[in-house]
């Protein structure tokens, strides 16, 4: 292949982008596909051998695809940086900001012009390089055909940054260590000097924050790291996380989109965007879910044949059968095998309700009794490591039971401080107990609130754009999402839901066959937290689950 480096591309305020270019080695015009990040273009096409999860060398920001193998498939590869980071000019605003759509547009068209273009671009690469492709169809760039977002963001503040209003540092951890350049923090601009000043003393007082004093230390010394400082003074949704979230725009993409994650719920930073975009995008569209691993760096070559595969058809006409495949594919844990379906959530749900019970059941009979609760305490991790929790099991399935889509849980709790963590997970055990965890969900309890107009009974919504502490004694309502998961039950096996308020790096770890990688922690309690969740005749705790009615 003909390689060009450094080629740099003005953008329409003058700045200029970094670019790398990898075209067939033959003369005559191809499709052009575009992958854009922070995380070095240069890097992309380096590494010859894959590295698994395991690996010291693996790096997970080397997900553009194999510039060799799609060249030599009749394709133009071009890896660029985008502002301000690497070799680009300007400034870096963080995740996904308006500017960043407005440069892949004039970035698309460019290329487009280019004498070895034939006017056809499509966008490549997963997490960020998926992201991105989001932002930059809502741009709308006319030569800009299809797009394959796989493991994209729809939602910046409750898939990226916080977890049912809860801060986590997968994003702190993955994402703004690996983005280094010429940042800017985007909240001085916002709020002024003065009000910079107050915001700043504000967080810097929150006892959970100074619990964790390398993220204190961000908002004390805001240029050690400007992007998550701005998530940091950011503690509650609004615009600044709107202008970062494609599921605001999302009716302004008109081209065709493939969409993909795994069902490792962890991160959410993936999975739940894969849905969202899945829905919310009126063009031609496909959707696949696969088992929850750690994929290889660089990217497994299944991924490059799939993008000829989707690209083949979209931009260069040619007959691959990609769109007649059914809309919907998921793989299905506990069966493992793949599943075909027409749309999701599926239409055939039969949405039962398990109650949670005294000595640690959880049954289709909700209790009649008055008074039944059960309590578990906390301590902050300044004092321990221990993760306290409480758990709710069915008895022994009589059969398989196949469960397909989003849970949700209706918890009445008491606790005896102004506010806590509601951290909750579902597993898959075994007739030898041996748990295998599925999914999770989480609540800040000071994000309570529900916007009732924008839920469903399995999707609770939460604006997150206020906090309100919890009345201390009192008996609240909480309604909690977990992440959409697919699993078939076993014969004796059981569903499990286990209680917490607490995670940390390292423990619990995920369960086997989980992802080690995006498994994220969260900024817990600095308070000791005594927890009392009721399941009486009064208050009947309960989880939502959607069962797939079985094949007769």
């Amino acid at each position: 292949m003909r390689v060009e480096q450094d080629v740099m591309v003005p953008m329409r305020d003058g700045v200029r982008l970094a670019a790398d270019i990898y075209r067939p080695d033959a003369d005559g015009t191809y499709p052009v596909l575009l992958a854009l990040s922070p995380y070095g273009k240069g890097k992309q096409a380096l590494q010859r051998i894959a590295q698994p999860p395991g690996s010291p060398l693996w790096d997970g920001g080397v997900e553009a695809g194999d510039p060799g193998f799609l060249t030599s498939h009749g394709y133009i590869h071009v890896i660029a940086d985008v502002r301000g980071v690497n070799k680009s000019e300007g400034e870096y605003r963080g995740w996904m900001s308006k500017q960043e759509g407005e440069d892949g547009y004039d970035l698309i068209e460019w290329l487009a012009e280019q004498p070895w273009c034939d006017g056809n671009v499509g966008m490549v690469g997963i997490s960020y390089f998926g992201t991105i492709q989001l932002q930059v169809a809502i741009e709308q760039p006319p030569h800009l055909k299809a797009i394959m977002p796989w493991n994209g963001v729809a939602d910046f503040y409750r898939e990226a940054t916080h977890h049912g209003g809860i801060i986590q540092t997968f994003f702190y951890e993955l994402y703004t260590l690996s983005c280094l350049g010429n940042r800017v923090s985007v909240t001085g601009e916002e709020l002024g000097p003065e009000g910079l000043a107050a915001r700043i003393e504000e967080i810097k007082a929150d006892p959970d924050l100074q619990m964790y004093t390398t993220l204190w230390n961000i908002v004390d010394n805001p240029v050690t790291n400007p992007s998550f400082f701005d998530v940091l003074v950011h503690p509650n949704d609004g615009p600044f996380y709107w202008e970062r979230s494609a599921n605001k725009h999302l009716d302004k993409i008109r081209v065709p989109f493939y969409v993909r994650s795994g069902w490792w719920a962890y991160a959410h930073m993936h999975l739940l965007g894969t849905f969202e975009c899945f829905n919310g995008i009126d063009a031609p569209g496909k959707l696949e879910i696969d088992r929850p691993i750690d994929e290889e760096r660089p990217l497994a070559r299944t991924y490059d044949e799939e993008v000829v595969r989707w690209y083949d058809h979209w931009l260069k006409g040619v007959d691959t059968g990609v769109m007649d495949d059914p809309p919907v594919r998921l793989f299905v844990m506990g069966a493992n095998r793949w599943r075909d379906e027409q749309e999701w959530p599926l239409a055939r749900t039969d949405w039962r309700t398990f109650y949670l019970r005294a000595w640690g059941g959880l049954s289709e009979t909700r209790e009649h009794v008055t008074g039944t609760s059960d309590t578990f305490v906390q301590q902050p991790l300044s004092q321990t490591t221990e993760v306290a929790s409480l758990t709710y099991a069915t008895d022994r399935f009589s059969e398989d039971m196949e469960v397909i889509g989003p849970l949700s849980l209706t918890l009445h709790a008491t606790i005896d401080q102004p506010d806590t963590n509601w951290i909750v997970a579902i597993e898959d055990v075994d007739p030898s107990g041996t748990p295998r965890e599925l999914t999770r969900g989480y609540l800040k309890a000071s994000h309570r609130a529900v916007d009732e107009e924008r839920s469903t009974p399995s999707e609770p919504y939460h604006p997150h754009t206020s906090t309100d502490p919890v009345p201390v004694g009192e008996p609240i309502e909480y309604r909690i999402a977990l992440s959409p998961t697919a699993n078939v039950f076993r014969k004796g096996h059981r569903l499990r839901l286990r209680i917490m308020s607490l995670d940390y790096r390292g423990n619990p770890r995920p369960a086997p066959g989980v992802s080690q990688v995006h498994y994220p922690w969260h900024v817990c309690s600095s308070q000791t937290v005594r927890h009392t969740v009721h399941h009486d005749g009064l208050r009947p705790s309960s989880l939502l689950v959607p069962v797939i009615p079985a094949e007769r």
